[in-house]
Parts: structure tokens; sequence; C-alpha cells
């Protein structure tokens, strides 16, 4: 019955896949994370997978364990005709703005997988600079298997980098909360102040009122 329950859960998931992939289209998911956090990059993934075998347990990425996600970035990855990560990091986000950033990082990442492919689609945002036909969807990780897989990837990877991070600046605690603006997070920005991880453009007010 669970197997069949998440038969079915995939089969939802990839409507819209399956529009393309009817008319023997295979398009890319696109999709990021860390846009909300004080500190560290954000990062995006371009993913093209192909229709059969699905990825069992492939879900928007807030909604998958952090276990599962270690797990399943790899079956993506090995599955996967194509990947690619971009990434903005933070002096860029604070020099152009978050959502430039964000479409520089989705960018990169469509270039970096290195395959031609004239759909994508992407969760939300509009008017990247690539040459493909874009579908954006609201709540897209939500809604599409591709921009759910891309989702994780990109999860899995900029997870990773703010672990890395914590070795280095481990008075914030970016293994835990890999940047974003916790309680703890604050109240150690408060008390030491910026490292080079941190949005100047995110904290600027938060250390005013310190």
């Amino acid at each position: 019955m669970a197997r069949r329950n998440e038969a079915e859960r995939l089969r939802e998931l990839t409507q819209m896949e399956r529009t393309f992939w009817e008319k023997g289209s295979l398009p890319a998911g696109m999709d990021e994370v860390g846009r909300g956090p004080l500190a560290g990059p954000v990062v995006a993934a371009c993913v093209i997978l192909p229709p059969e075998p699905l990825i069992e347990y492939v879900n928007d990425s807030k909604k998958v364990s952090e276990g599962r996600r270690e797990k399943l970035a790899p079956a993506i990855r090995a599955a996967a005709l194509a990947v690619g990560t971009g990434w903005a990091d933070e002096r860029e986000i604070d020099a152009v703005n978050i959502l430039a950033a964000t479409k520089n990082a989705f960018a990169r990442a469509y270039c970096a997988m290195e395959h031609d492919c004239g759909h994508v689609l992407v969760d939300a945002v509009e008017g990247l600079a690539i040459p493909a036909q874009q579908h954006a969807l609201i709540h897209g990780d939500a809604l599409s298997y591709l921009i759910a897989a891309a989702s994780i990837v990109a999860k899995v990877e900029r997870d990773a980098y703010m672990r890395r991070m914590d070795e280095v600046y481990p008075q914030y605690g970016f293994a835990k909360n890999k940047g974003y603006g916790t309680a703890e997070h604050i109240a150690a920005l408060k008390k030491f102040g910026p490292c080079p991880l941190h949005r100047q453009s995110f904290v600027k007010k938060i250390l005013e009122e310190s």
C-alpha cells in the first residue's frame, strides 16, 4: 500500500513533466535555496531526469528530512541526464541585491549542466538569462518533480558548505542554522559582530538595533 501511495504521489507530482515527456521533450527543473539567510550564498540547481524510473520520495526539500535529502541527492545525480549548480555569494548579494543574485545563480546552474535543453521549469523566478523557454511555477518545488529534485540537490550542496563554514566561524552555529536568522544566530551576531560570510545588506538593521 505504501509503495502504491508513493507511486500515486509521484504521478501527481509529474503532471507538468508528462506534458513534455509525452511529446518527446526532456525539460529541466530549476530551484534555489538560501534567499532568506543572513549569511552564506544562494545556491541554484538545474536537473534533467528521465521519465523512468521515477525516484521515490523526491519532494520539496523543505518537506524531506535531512537524512533522506542526503540519500536522495546522490541518487538524483546518478540518475540525471544532466545536473548543474550555480552560486552567488554574500558579496554578490550585497552588490546587486538578492533577486538579481538569485537569477545569476540560476543562469550559472543552467550553463553548468553543459546540456542542450529547450524548456526549463523554474520555481517562481522569471526572466532568466538562459537560452531556453522558461515556465515559472509558483510553489513549483511542491508541484513539480524536476523542480523538487533540483531543490534537494541545491539544499544538500548549500548545507554541506555551511557545515564546513561552521568549522571556520563556530561562534554563529552555521552547522545548525545554515545561516538563517534564528534567535541564537542573531544573538551571536550582536555579540561577535558579522563575519565575512554575513550579508551586510541583511544584517545592517539587526546590528543598528543592537
